[in-house]
């Protein structure tokens, strides 16, 4: 743990830049200041103010989008806001598991394993199911940090949460993400099928197919 990570994640205490914070990362890009503050509920002066502390911290980057309208009167370019790519984290005492984690992916590599490192991670979803069947999978994906968000027919992730060691091993991480999903949905009495490898930049590489149970528990 540095002191610089926990010094930026003090800063989301405060509910206004929590709020601010959420309101840029839920969207998954470009966010203006006028977007961020409508949904914060706050006047756009203090989430300028807020927006740019986060920036300050690492916790956002910050960046100018060229308005629509080209020429005069067009306006200045405004300025907009998106997650920051680094990582934070804080341990107490200080843990370092993704170092172990990049240890074992190479040994699985090594060993020629994958299907086994497969038969693993599809055990490991259906036990974080436990006792949990029936209910809806996107709020269990919620809980573990993938950030499941509907478009055109689909759940999908837009966070990683294996994400530096999918930098690393992509082929032997992305496999296990998927059968870690597909267990899952298995699991939940759901079908396990609907979890498939569907990679976009920036975002988790497998998508579930949506359920009329999705859209109602959304």
């Amino acid at each position: 743990m540095s002191s610089d990570d926990l010094e930026a994640l003090a800063l989301l205490h405060d509910p206004v830049r929590r709020s601010l914070y959420e309101a840029v990362t839920s969207r998954g890009g470009d966010v203006g200041r006028g977007e961020a503050a409508e949904a914060a509920g706050v006047s756009r002066t203090l989430a300028g103010h807020h927006l740019d502390k986060l920036v300050e911290a690492g916790l956002l980057e910050s960046g100018f989008r060229r308005p629509d309208k080209k020429g005069p009167g067009s306006g200045r370019p405004a300025k907009v806001y998106r997650r920051a790519g680094g990582e934070r984290s804080v341990s107490l005492p200080p843990r370092d598991y993704v170092t172990l984690a990049s240890v074992l992916a190479d040994v699985v590599e090594v060993l020629g394993a994958e299907e086994r490192a497969e038969e693993a991670a599809r055990g490991a979803g259906a036990r974080m199911a436990g006792r949990r069947r029936g209910e809806p999978v996107e709020r269990l994906l919620g809980e573990r940090g993938y950030e499941p968000y509907a478009e055109d027919g689909r759940l999908r992730l837009r966070n990683c949460p294996f994400h530096v060691l999918a930098v690393e091993q992509p082929l032997l991480v992305c496999s296990m993400n998927l059968a870690l999903c597909q267990g899952l949905l298995e699991g939940l009495g759901d079908d396990p099928a609907r979890a498939e490898m569907d990679p976009r930049p920036g975002e988790c590489c497998v998508s579930l197919k949506q359920t009329s149970i999705d859209i109602e528990g959304g």
